[in-house]
């Protein structure tokens, strides 16, 4: 099965250019100093050739991930990076952990998470500890007490994290280097009223800015970047050294005038960061089912294939049910988006 057989719209993965992605991340943060962030891919088949490159502790956004993982028989050691609230699902998580004797963790950032965690049969907990984005996380001054709260419930907290995500994007990297720094103070200070043995960060927007080992005053035991593996065009522009894997690959439908309509619309593509690009052409505008482009370079015909790069991968590859794997315009292989949803 060639490219161009292939239904559209289709999450096309270049084969040649994820594995690069993957070995680049893997020289940079080997081993357990990279916790790859599996929300960015939701994919099973994909974690494990992390896993195979010696990455086995992953970071989760939601609990389907986490039993996912678990039930794939991917990882040794799974945080559920997220405040959650609801017991039924935690208790799947606690569950699944037992069974397949998996280290899982749960991010809390309150009583009421902690208690969660608790009545769910939760065993192991990390503080999340707000670093600057205003999302979940306790204060850093409250962050001792909270830890005290959890063992007080017979819960084992391993450590803290803080994620610095209004940082990703800072493209001058003096400047993110120094705001990193202050970040991961705060975080260290969370720590040492803490304890544990886990300080864990980061992003793929900030990988390279990290010292791994808590020998250093703003070092960290790991990373939790995900987006590197396909890379989309606010990252691209990072120039970090990762190419853009993930292309969602459409059909020219339709030529009237100076405009040409595509399949691929807004329930095939994360839009929140922006427009998505389709080489050198100009997107109009993209609509439920379509976008809609012109170019001046050239002409496209009815039944053309078109490669489409998303500005935020996460929640386009939400958006599918699969990944196309590609080699030269061959298709060697489909994986399911199997973590998909909560």
């Amino acid at each position: 099965m060639n490219i161009g057989e292939i239904p559209t719209p289709a999450a096309v993965v270049d084969a040649a250019a994820l594995t690069r992605n993957l070995h680049t991340m893997a020289q940079r943060l080997p081993g357990l100093s990279l916790r790859p962030h599996v929300k960015a891919h939701k994919c099973t088949a994909l974690a494990a050739r992390q896993a195979d490159l010696g990455h086995h502790a992953f970071t989760c956004a939601t609990p389907r991930e986490v039993v996912g993982m678990i039930e794939a028989g991917v990882g040794t050691d799974l945080l559920l990076a997220n405040a959650v609230l609801d017991v039924d699902r935690l208790t799947r998580v606690a569950q699944a952990a037992n069974s397949a004797d998996v280290i899982a963790r749960v991010a809390v950032d309150s009583s009421e998470t902690i208690e969660a965690a608790q009545r769910a049969g939760i065993r192991d907990v990390i503080i999340d500890v707000d670093v600057g984005m205003p999302r979940c996380g306790v204060a850093p001054v409250h962050a001792g007490q909270l830890a005290e709260t959890a063992r007080q419930r017979g819960l084992t907290v391993s450590g803290v994290m803080g994620y610095e995500g209004h940082l990703q994007m800072v493209s001058d990297r003096k400047e993110a280097q120094e705001r990193v720094a202050a970040a991961m103070a705060m975080l260290r200070a969370a720590h040492d009223d803490v304890g544990g043995e886990i300080v864990s960060t980061g992003g793929t927007g900030t990988h390279d800015l990290h010292q791994i080992g808590l020998e250093h005053p703003t070092g960290v035991t790991d990373v939790q970047a995900g987006s590197y593996v396909m890379v989309d065009t606010q990252y691209a522009s990072l120039h970090q050294g990762f190419e853009q894997a993930l292309t969602i690959v459409g059909t020219v439908i339709a030529h009237h005038e100076n405009r040409y309509v595509t399949d691929v619309g807004l329930k095939a593509l994360g839009m929140d960061h922006g427009d998505p690009l389709i080489g050198d052409c100009k997107v109009w505008f993209c609509s439920d089912e379509h976008t809609t482009f012109s170019s001046h370079t050239r002409t496209f015909t009815l039944g053309e294939r078109v490669h489409i790069r998303p500005a935020h991968i996460d929640p386009t590859i939400a958006r599918h049910e699969e990944l196309w794997i590609v080699e030269d315009g061959e298709v060697v292989d489909r994986w399911p988006i199997d973590l998909r949803h909560w």
